[in-house]
């Protein structure tokens, strides 16, 4: 692995770093977007008893927020909860905004990783043809053997290049699809609230 990796050049370092990037965002990825930490069940029928209790106080609504990204939406909505429905939609939707923009954090890297990997490769395997090409003209092409193994060479760059971009890709693709269900279930549950604070829904 190691004389594979001697033998795509300087260009193979970039890709290496890419590589270890990629791995490390979507391991932590995987670990912050799970969805006991995203979308608690049961946390709106929870609220909607302390708020039949009264025990809605300041302490409680801190420890909603930090509870998670639905909590947080929450916690919003139930401090203005007493300025009416509309306002309290709104108050929703703008911390519903900050909590995707952290749910999407890494995301951009990734996809831009998956985009420039293979891009690096063929880079490294255009400076590998203009040396094989450089040699030729030096020493003239007697052993055909010589311009296959030149060539083979220079082509590792382009296949570690997207062995690195299409899992990058793939998971991008899902951590996307993973953070717009996780958005539609918060405006569930968060419309939940909503109608069961202003009396337009029995809690379940």
């Amino acid at each position: 692995m190691f004389e594979i990796i001697k033998s795509g050049g300087w260009m193979m370092l970039p890709i290496i770093l890419c590589s270890i990037a990629a791995m490390a965002i979507v391991g932590e990825r995987f670990w912050s977007l799970q969805k006991k930490k995203i979308v608690p069940p049961d946390l709106v029928p929870k609220i909607w008893r302390l708020h039949r209790d009264q025990k809605i106080t300041t302490l409680a609504l801190k420890q909603l927020k930090s509870n998670s990204p639905l909590g947080c939406i929450l916690a919003a909505g139930l401090v203005n909860s007493h300025h009416g429905r509309k306002f309290m939609k709104e108050t929703i939707e703008e911390t519903g905004r900050k909590v995707v923009h952290d749910l999407e954090r890494y995301l951009n890297t990734l996809g831009t990783i998956a985009a420039v990997s293979p891009l690096l490769g063929l880079l490294g395997t255009v400076f590998g043809m203009i040396d094989i090409f450089s040699s030729l003209m030096e020493h003239g092409s007697g052993d055909p053997s010589f311009l296959a193994g030149g060539i083979s060479v220079a082509l590792i760059t382009t296949a570690a290049g997207l062995t690195v971009a299409i899992p990058s890709l793939v998971f991008h693709r899902y951590f996307e699809r993973l953070v717009d269900e996780y958005v539609i279930a918060m405006e569930d549950e968060a419309l939940n609230l909503i109608d069961i604070l202003h009396g337009d829904r029995e809690v379940s």
